[in-house]
């Protein structure tokens, strides 16, 4: 049986075979993984550092381990903590006021910025911690008075 129209079907025989190479070469580019990715560049575009900030840090979550970094002596006051994260699921962060917990919030890993408005109702030793049961991302955070 004659082919009723051959110039469509090379058209579409063209565009099925620019799609599979398409597919295949996007297969093969290297996607970062999040051990390897470099967190200060990384944390440049996500949540740049702030020169007011009491409290920051940023790092990578491994496996399920809460991270907690060193703390730091905050004033009493007002203060907005900025979290983001990357990497698929969702990060909880816990922030501790000479060990008493004041609050906990949480972001989705998918490189939005998440904030919090914390009370600090007397100065003391704060601590914040991240952890996650989707490990591995990566994660980042900043508290900084209220304006």
């Amino acid at each position: 049986m004659p082919e009723r129209c051959p110039l469509i079907s090379r058209a579409l025989g063209g565009a099925a075979a620019s799609a599979a190479i398409l597919l295949a070469a996007t297969a093969c580019s290297p996607v970062v993984s999040i051990e390897n990715a470099d967190v200060p560049q990384w944390q440049a575009t996500a949540l740049p550092s702030d020169s007011r900030a009491v409290l920051e840090d940023s790092g990578k979550i491994l496996n399920r381990d809460r991270i907690i970094p060193a703390a730091a002596s905050v004033p009493a006051g007002d203060y907005t903590l900025t979290i983001t994260c990357d990497g698929g699921g969702k990060a909880f962060f816990t922030v501790m006021l000479a060990g008493k917990e004041l609050t906990e919030a949480g972001a989705a890993c998918n490189g939005s910025r998440e904030t919090a408005t914390i009370t600090v109702p007397k100065a003391g030793r704060m601590e914040i911690s991240a952890a996650s049961v989707d490990a591995p991302l990566l994660y980042a955070y900043h508290l900084v008075p209220a304006p």
